[in-house]
């Protein structure tokens, strides 16, 4: 059987390390981890069931979350996770606030504190 091609691809760091962690228990590296994980949901989630029909209906809010057995329920709870997690890492705070008129500070890559104003313009804030 052909070996296939590896591509490259960029993951969360916070998932990279539980890959890791993880994969240390199950005697696997966290490449070996997260390509585990990623079959077993490609699995699953090819694998449509009454059950994954229920969860996915509690998911699009056509369901109770009360109507799920228990497993159901740690599924339903597993995908929010992810999806939650996924949406935190691609939110734009700052150009949602800024579109509010709220004006928003953060850290630079120097450690210091910036205050970024809603008209676009930005002042180094300096301590007292």
């Amino acid at each position: 059987m052909p070996r296939s091609t590896d591509k490259v691809t960029r993951f969360d760091a916070d998932l990279v390390d539980s890959a890791i962690t993880e994969g240390r228990r199950q005697q696997r590296t966290g490449r070996q981890q997260l390509e585990h994980w990623a079959r077993v949901g490609r699995a699953v989630t090819g694998y449509e069931t009454a059950g994954v029909a229920k969860v996915q209906a509690a998911l699009g809010g056509t369901r109770s979350v009360a109507d799920l057995s228990d497993d159901e329920g740690r599924a339903f709870n597993a995908e929010m996770r992810a999806r939650i997690s996924e949406s935190l890492a691609d939110a734009d705070y700052r150009g949602t606030l800024a579109a509010r008129g709220v004006t928003t500070v953060a850290l630079d890559d120097d450690g210091r504190v910036v205050e970024y104003r809603p008209d676009g313009t930005t002042r180094v804030v300096e301590p007292e």
